[in-house]
């Protein structure tokens, strides 16, 4: 499958890069960010996926998260997908932010119109690592897996979902119980169809409650004044008790700003979150991904 090179650029000795390319899978073009650490030069290196969260494309996490550093001396290479087909021309996949275009979900849809291009679980699942794999210098047994708001959703049904094949798995705020939440429900219900028992393959509480592979030790970053914790649609403490009633390992961290002014706030839902605890989590996956 032919890439093309959008852009490149030198990084901490390594090269932070985007292609696109015609994705078999969404049945249109598709980008994606990677960044290449300087021992990719000599040698295969694990890979980290990255999943972004609603309107994103791939340019958020690659310019905004400041990963590259740490990625660069843990030795990982890191692919940072769009999260969602673009211009399908299908009638109303624009009309909505938290819906469609920007807002696949990590679900392969069942219903008309989207059933044809909008199947990102598939594409992340299978179409991605095998592109990956067979044009850049990866270890394909050495695969994590991590993301944010939707995305921190997509990477721990991911790993649920498919035992074994990620050697790990955090989350920024993930949307931990969609069938739950307003978002989930408008996105599960358009993509799948009414019939929520359907939701249920592609929630990451309901998923966790029969989890029998291997042990998969979760890192979660919630930060305190996140707008959408309050808001109800992220749902980390439903997650959170049914981890433990299955004896799933979980590190729940729920970050607040310390201050001398009661009227600061914490860390919110942003990329400024995201940014200051992303060391944490390459080394969480380093941890688990070194030979």
């Amino acid at each position: 499958m032919a890439l093309k090179q959008v852009s490149s650029n030198k990084c901490f000795e390594g090269f932070q890069k985007v292609f696109e390319h015609d994705s078999a899978e969404l049945k249109c073009k598709m980008k994606f960010g990677i960044y290449l650490p300087p021992k990719a030069e000599t040698g295969k290196c694990p890979v980290l996926y990255w999943l972004s969260g609603l309107t994103c494309t791939e340019q958020n996490f690659i310019t905004k998260a400041g990963f590259q550093q740490a990625a660069a001396e843990h030795g990982l290479i890191v692919v940072a997908p769009d999260t969602s087909p673009r211009g399908c021309n299908i009638e109303g996949e624009d009309e909505s932010w938290d819906f469609g275009t920007g807002a696949g979900f990590y679900v392969d849809a069942t219903e008309d119109p989207w059933k044809t291009n909008y199947r990102m679980y598939s594409y992340i699942k299978d179409e991605l690592p095998k592109l990956i794999n067979a044009n850049f210098p990866t270890d394909p047994e050495r695969m994590s897996i991590f993301g944010h708001s939707m995305g921190g959703h997509g990477a721990l049904i991911l790993a649920l979902k498919n035992p074994g094949k990620y050697k790990s798995v955090s989350a920024f705020a993930p949307i931990c119980n969609p069938i739950q939440c307003q978002w989930g429900k408008k996105a599960l219900g358009g993509y799948l169809g009414p019939d929520a028992s359907k939701w249920e393959a592609y929630d990451a509480t309901q998923l966790v409650k029969s989890y029998s592979g291997p042990r998969l030790d979760i890192l979660i970053d919630q930060g305190k004044d996140d707008q959408f914790l309050s808001a109800g649609q992220l749902l980390p403490d439903n997650f959170i008790a049914a981890c433990t009633e299955r004896k799933v390992p979980v590190v729940f961290r729920l970050q607040q700003a310390s201050c001398f002014c009661s009227r600061w706030l914490g860390y919110d839902h942003s990329y400024f979150f995201i940014a200051s605890f992303i060391n944490d989590h390459i080394k969480h996956h380093a941890k688990y991904l070194s030979a």
